[in-house]
């Protein structure tokens, strides 16, 4: 695999005679790789059919003759202001009926279909114009699905979208009523129209009604995204992407993921610690400027995935950010480790955000590889020396990992309708269990649900899954390895009714779910030789062989051959100690990792990464703050 670098680049945004200067600047930097036109839809289409391309003809035209290879997004996340004027009901409206106005972003409804034809004429169009340009060499579609919390939508179209939906679903009222459980509270239907959007209830709405918004919600965003796709797909052979974001999951990814031919995600390593982790004080001042271990490796495996192999970093944080509540500056070292990081998970390119700081608008407190006049920004060194090492390293790909996590998006929506407990979260408690398997030293594949195929595994985990499909109980029937999986696994039906008998409904594993209690902070179940749950806890019956039990007695995990089943949360502490426990038992040797040192094994080389803020000596060598350090293997 090829390693590149790239960075992300607005022409439109600075004079043209300064153009070919950036472009001669990145080209000597050694960078690969520029993403334009993601947000240019005004300069490109100032009013409708008045289409512009010169200038970025231009642009593309500066950026090739450097040797620079230019990824060009569709500009569908900013519609401009004359496209309100045509759709004035194509704007999301959010849960209370407020209308997302114009005046910044991601201003549309995905269930529109004027709007959604209007995305398809300009993919088209823009296809039609670079889809053979030798510079032009990949696409992206849109930009962040999701960001600002635009998934969900409650307006006139997507009521009319949703009902649609659910008639192809269900195909008749008499089948819905039966799924959701309707006869509860006289909820029952006569006509599909007679269905609304879960939301203004007087307490909360059906789970089950719930569950299939979020559902009809994210085939939405598949079926846009699919449109644009398809448009590109007849006039270019150059691959499409899509740039996700950290901990977004309010649409299903892997299937998004499946009309592409990479996948791509916006890390922000500084600004997640700050605004999208639960962790105490502590833990975020001590990496406040490095951000947090495992929230960039944890999408890294994510997005392998969803890639189906094929990944990169869009837009890599080299600075303090503009959102977070406060954005402190890297440790110095910490723009290299990350890039670093990246491709010990694979990546094939990293881009960086931005090239020159902008000094307007909304993120001009955003800092960039450059500053708005142009002086170099810190992160510069950093990146040159990257790209001295990338030619000292021979390129490698990862490797695959021993150690595979089940992540499934349709849980995420399923716990967040039904949390039971206020802190419950699906992504919380999978990257409990990620960061649990990191702390042992061991390289992780994210796996999506519907896997059918295990072997080649010698440890799985499977924490919080609504349903066990098909393919994957067929999968852990045959599985030679340990399956790890609870809790909350396999505890309701795909229409959000408790499974009967109650879960986990694991194969030849005889225990049975009678009780769940979710546990407010402070409180904990303690477990016998030490450790404890927290946020959950169920209570277990039948023949299953218990290999762990609470202080009072009852089971905290119990075994079926090599399938178990954990009962509550562990603590990062007792997670730690299971994984470790269980390691040993799958025949993998951990390693007592110091705290802050994660490690990644490629193809042909381990890297050591130390996020701590002080040097680290591990393994006969002396890591720095903020350092990276590999070893063949």
């Amino acid at each position: 695999m090829k390693r590149a670098l790239g960075v992300c680049y607005y022409p439109e945004h600075w004079p043209e005679a300064q153009w070919p200067e950036d472009a001669a600047r990145m080209a000597a930097l050694g960078l690969s790789w520029v993403r334009i036109g993601e947000f240019a839809w005004s300069r490109l289409e100032p009013a409708p059919g008045d289409l512009r391309f010169d200038w970025l003809d231009r642009a593309i035209a500066v950026l090739g003759a450097s040797g620079l290879r230019v990824v060009l997004g569709t500009p569908t996340a900013t519609p401009p202001r004359w496209m309100l004027d045509r759709y004035p009901d194509m704007l999301a409206l959010d849960a209370d009926g407020r209308a997302r106005k114009f005046g910044s972003r991601r201003h549309y409804c995905f269930s529109h279909d004027g709007y959604r034809d209007a995305c398809r004429r300009i993919a088209r169009v823009l296809a039609e114009r670079y889809g053979t340009n030798p510079h032009v060499a990949a696409w992206q579609v849109d930009n962040e699905y999701g960001c600002h919390d635009t998934t969900h939508s409650y307006s006139a179209a997507a009521r009319a979208a949703f009902r649609d939906w659910l008639a192809q679903r269900y195909q008749s009222t008499q089948a819905l009523n039966r799924a959701w459980g309707n006869v509860f509270w006289s909820m029952e239907y006569d006509s599909f129209d007679q269905i609304d959007l879960p939301h203004l209830t007087v307490t909360d709405p059906n789970p089950a009604h719930q569950l299939a918004f979020r559902r009809f919600s994210s085939d939405q965003v598949v079926g846009f995204n699919r449109a644009q796709v398809a448009e590109i797909r007849k006039h270019s052979a150059a691959p499409i992407l899509h740039n996700y974001m950290g901990r977004v999951t309010d649409f299903d990814h892997y299937a998004v993921g499946a009309d592409l031919d990479i996948a791509s995600w916006d890390s922000y390593p500084i600004g997640f610690l700050s605004d999208r982790l639960e962790a105490d004080a502590a833990h975020k001042a001590r990496f406040l400027r490095q951000g947090d271990p495992d929230m960039q490796g944890f999408h890294h495996d994510l997005y392998r995935a969803v890639g189906r192999g094929r990944w990169w970093i869009m837009e890599q944080q080299p600075g303090p950010v503009n959102w977070a509540p406060y954005n402190p500056a890297p440790l110095p070292g910490m723009v290299r480790l990350w890039t670093w990081e990246a491709f010990a998970h694979g990546a094939e390119t990293l881009c960086y955000f931005r090239w020159r700081q902008a000094p307007f608008a909304q993120e001009q407190m955003h800092a960039g590889l450059l500053g708005p006049d142009g002086a170099d920004a810190p992160a510069m060194a950093e990146v040159a020396q990257v790209v001295a090492e990338m030619a000292a390293l021979p390129d490698a790909g990862t490797a695959r990992a021993r150690v595979g996590l089940i992540f499934d998006y349709t849980s995420c929506w399923a716990w967040e309708v039904q949390p039971q407990g206020a802190d419950f979260d699906m992504f919380r408690l999978a990257f409990s269990a990620y960061r649990a398997l990191r702390r042992a030293g061991l390289s992780v594949d994210i796996l999506p649900p519907e896997t059918g195929d295990l072997s080649g595994y010698d440890l799985v985990l499977g924490p919080g899954l609504m349903t066990i499909p098909p393919s994957l109980q067929q999968a852990l029937t045959q599985f030679q390895g340990i399956a790890l999986m609870g809790p909350r696994s396999g505890s309701k039906t795909d229409e959000m009714s408790i499974a009967l008998p109650p879960g986990p409904g694991l194969p030849g594993l005889d225990a049975r779910v009678d009780l769940v209690e979710s546990l407010p902070p402070g409180a904990e179940v303690p477990l016998k030789g030490g450790g404890r749950f927290v946020h959950w806890f169920e209570h277990l019956s039948g023949q299953a062989r218990v290999v762990r039990e609470t202080v009072q007695g009852a089971p905290a995990m119990v075994r079926a051959g090599g399938i178990y089943y954990l009962s509550g949360w562990p603590d990062d502490q007792t997670f730690a100690d299971i994984i470790r426990d269980l390691c040993t038992r799958a025949g993998i040797d951990p390693l007592d990792l110091p705290d802050g040192v994660r490690v990644r094994d490629t193809g042909t080389h381990r890297f050591y990464f130390n996020y701590a803020p002080d040097p680290v000596t591990f393994g006969g060598q002396t890591i720095p703050a903020a350092g990276v350090v590999w070893t063949e293997l």
